[in-house]
C-alpha cells in the first residue's frame, strides 16, 4: 500500500494525523480556557468526558493517531538523514524564514521534546482521572475533579515551567508541520504557500497563547498564598 510503502504516501499519513491532531488540541485549548471562568464548568466537562464508552473510544482513537504521526515522524527523520544528510529539509531561502528553517532542522529535537511532555501530561492528568474511573482508584482527587488537578499541577511551579517548554517546542512544531501538511497534501501553490505560512503562524500562536494564558492564570491565583506546591 503506497501509504506505508512510499515515502509520499508517509508524508500524507502524516500531514493527516498531523492535522488531526492540531482539531484535537484547538477543543483541548477551548475546554481549558473554561476553566478560567468557571471550576464547576470544566468539571462538568471532565465529568461528560470521562470514563464513558463513547470518551474512552475517541481516547483510543486520538491514541492511534498519535502514535501513528510519532512513528511516522521517526521512519521519515531516518530517511532524510540518510537521503539528504544535513540538508534533508532544505527548502527554497525565499521563502523560509529563519525560524521555520530553525524550526524545521530540528523537527525530531522538538518532537522528543512534544513526547517527554505528552507523557508528562498523561501523567498528571489522563492517569488521575480517565485511566483512575476506569480502574477505580482515586488520585488524590476525584476523578471528575479537572479543575483540583490543574491547580495542582500548575501549583507546582517545576511542573509550570516544563509546560511552558512544551507548549514552547509545540509551536515551533506546529509552525512548521501546518504548512508543511498543507504543502505535501497539494492545497498550498505559489500564491498559497506563503499565505499558509502566515495563517498556520497566527493560529499556532493563538493557539499555544490560549494554553498558555490558563497556566500562567493558575500560577498567579496561587502565587499569593505561596503554598502551591502541596495545594492551594
Amino acid at each position: 500500500m503506497w501509504l506505508i510503502n512510499s515515502s509520499i504516501g508517509r508524508k500524507v499519513v502524516m500531514s493527516v494525523t498531523g492535522i488531526a491532531l492540531i482539531l484535537f488540541l484547538t477543543f483541548h485549548c477551548c475546554m481549558n480556557i473554561v476553566a478560567l471562568f468557571s471550576g464547576e464548568a470544566y468539571n462538568m466537562i471532565c465529568e461528560l468526558l470521562g470514563a464513558n464508552w463513547y470518551a474512552v473510544v475517541a481516547t483510543m482513537g486520538l491514541a492511534a493517531l498519535a502514535v501513528i504521526h510519532i512513528v511516522y515522524a521517526f521512519i521519515l527523520t531516518a530517511q532524510n538523514r540518510k537521503a539528504r544528510g544535513d540538508n534533508r529539509y532544505a527548502i527554497a531561502t525565499e521563502v523560509n524564514p529563519g525560524k521555520v528553517e530553525w524550526a524545521s532542522k530540528n523537527m525530531l529535537v522538538l518532537g522528543i521534546i512534544i513526547l517527554l511532555g505528552l507523557l508528562l501530561h498523561l501523567f498528571n492528568f489522563w492517569y488521575n482521572m480517565m485511566l483512575a474511573e476506569i480502574v477505580g482508584f482515586s488520585g488524590g482527587h476525584l476523578p471528575s475533579d479537572g479543575f483540583a488537578f490543574i491547580i495542582d499541577t500548575f501549583g507546582n511551579p517545576v511542573y509550570a515551567v516544563l509546560y511552558i517548554i512544551w507548549i514552547v517546542a509545540i509551536w515551533y512544531h506546529l509552525t512548521h508541520g501546518f504548512w508543511s501538511a498543507m504543502q505535501t497534501l497539494g492545497i498550498s501553490g505559489k500564491v498559497w504557500f506563503c499565505r499558509w505560512k502566515v495563517i498556520g503562524c497566527i493560529y499556532t500562536t493563538l493557539l499555544m497563547l490560549g494554553f498558555l494564558v490558563v497556566i500562567l492564570a493558575f500560577v498567579l491565583k496561587c502565587a499569593p498564598s505561596l503554598c502551591c506546591y502541596g495545594g492551594c
